[in-house]
């Protein structure tokens, strides 16, 4: 999402690094180039206007003008000031009576019942006992939709035909304490514009009950116009956090740098792509480090701990240190780390050099080759898996027409394959020197 942001800062960057001394007028060249950057990611103006003063003032300051090396204590200050700008990271407030009522509210198209979907995961992992409620009788796609996700978590959905969203929130909380659960998630109607109906019945809603949250989901997407409709829904009712949806996407990003600044109300989630699973709490250092290209390594390390069992991962390993590794290790291990995201996204984690590298891979054509490969591995029998030698020129022709590939790709990575096992078997006679112990 910030790959233009990202780009534009870090030719700024680089040109500071070229002078070993920086003057005032260095830095103000590098504070325009940085203005501008920010205005083109659709930052709002106030917000842009701010941010250039307190970075400017510390970058002339004493701090820069004394360091052992300008350029990086000038990015030192630009990590620092988005860090404040996007605000101090808030927690949901899970706390009081149960079930607590979590009320996501948002305009129509914005990812509310996805939102509701990832939430319910999201919890459910934390030892939550969710109920789903459909309280959005106006969109016909709407309930099922949100039944549709409840089944394939496992989670049940709670809704009635006919009855008014304030009476059925009231309902829903009165299931909720009769059936032991903890957490209520409520997918409130939207509609295509901030209108009084709307703000009515939402209004109504928190009259009748008193929600834990309040969460505005907004599609971080629309830029600007994102700022513009949290303010217009924090006017009217008490939003406690903000969820922005398909950040992922080929927005410019300004959204999650202005809208903490402009409404008071904090980020606290953020949807990173299609999937259930693709929703992280939001962290502003670990934010501002992926605007300013320096990757996100927790952010990949929790992934892969959510995916990667710890103990097959360790099996495989011992396989692959004694030379055991088979094709289906090979495809169990390509299956995690397709669940962990799209390659573009895990690319787009990496930090500093290996980022640059990663910029030069092309993602799709990288996803279509893993594709390939599950697919080549797939047409095989669990016997040919196991034991690739066996795979003579009829198995590899049948191979190639089952995963609709040509003979040419399977004997590829076949190669590829035999390549991996003798390096690590030749890495085990040696005592696996220069390796890093990867398990206890």
């Amino acid at each position: 999402m910030f790959e233009n942001l990202t780009d534009r800062l870090n030719g700024v960057f680089k040109q500071l690094s070229r002078r070993g001394k920086l003057s005032e007028s260095d830095v103000d060249a590098a504070m325009r180039e940085v203005r501008l950057a920010l205005l083109e990611a659709d930052v709002h103006y106030s917000v842009v206007k701010d941010f250039i003063a307190r970075v400017r003032e510390r970058a002339v300051g004493h701090e820069v003008s004394k360091a052992l090396n300008p350029a990086q204590q000038v990015i030192k200050i630009v990590n620092e000031e988005l860090i404040a700008t996007l605000g101090e990271p808030e927690r949901l407030n899970l706390s009081g009576p149960k079930p607590r009522l979590i009320m996501l509210v948002g305009l129509q198209g914005s990812g509310k019942t996805t939102a509701a979907g990832k939430l319910a995961r999201l919890l459910r992992s934390q030892g939550e006992r969710v109920l789903l409620v459909a309280a959005d009788p106006y969109r016909p796609a709407a309930v099922t939709q949100l039944e549709t996700l409840g089944e394939s978590l496992s989670v049940p959905v709670f809704s009635e035909a006919g009855v008014a969203p304030p009476e059925l929130t009231v309902h829903a909380l009165q299931k909720g304490e009769l059936g032991g659960f903890t957490v209520l998630i409520l997918d409130t109607a939207g509609r295509s514009q901030l209108d009084d109906q709307l703000m009515d019945e939402l209004q109504a809603i928190t009259s009748r009950v008193e929600p834990a949250e309040v969460l505005l989901v907004v599609d971080a997407m629309i830029g600007q116009e994102a700022v513009n409709i949290a303010t217009g829904f924090h006017d009217s009712v008490p939003l406690t956090g903000l969820v922005l949806a398909k950040i992922d996407g080929d927005a410019r990003g300004g959204a999650a740098i202005s809208i903490r600044s402009v409404t008071g109300v904090p980020i606290k989630f953020l949807g990173t792509g299609e999937g259930l699973e693709a929703i992280e709490v939001f962290d502003p250092d670990r934010l501002s480090s992926r605007i300013l290209g320096m990757g996100d390594v927790l952010g990949l390390i929790e992934r892969a701990e959510a995916t990667f069992d710890e103990q097959t991962a360790r099996e495989q390993a011992e396989r692959m240190i004694s030379g055991d590794f088979t094709l289906e290790d090979f495809a169990d291990q390509l299956r995690q780390v397709r669940s962990m995201g799209s390659i573009g996204q895990l690319l787009g984690m990496l930090p500093g050099g290996m980022g640059q590298i990663a910029n030069q891979v092309d993602p799709q054509e990288a996803e279509k080759q893993l594709k390939k490969t599950e697919a080549i591995i797939s047409s095989m029998t669990p016997g040919e898996r196991r034991k690739p030698k066996i795979l003579n020129a009829s198995r590899r022709r049948r191979i190639a027409r089952g995963s609709g590939t040509e003979v040419q790709d399977v004997n590829r990575l076949l190669k590829q394959f035999k390549q991996a096992q003798r390096m690590f078997k030749s890495l085990s006679k040696s005592g696996m020197r220069g390796m890093p112990r990867i398990f206890g």
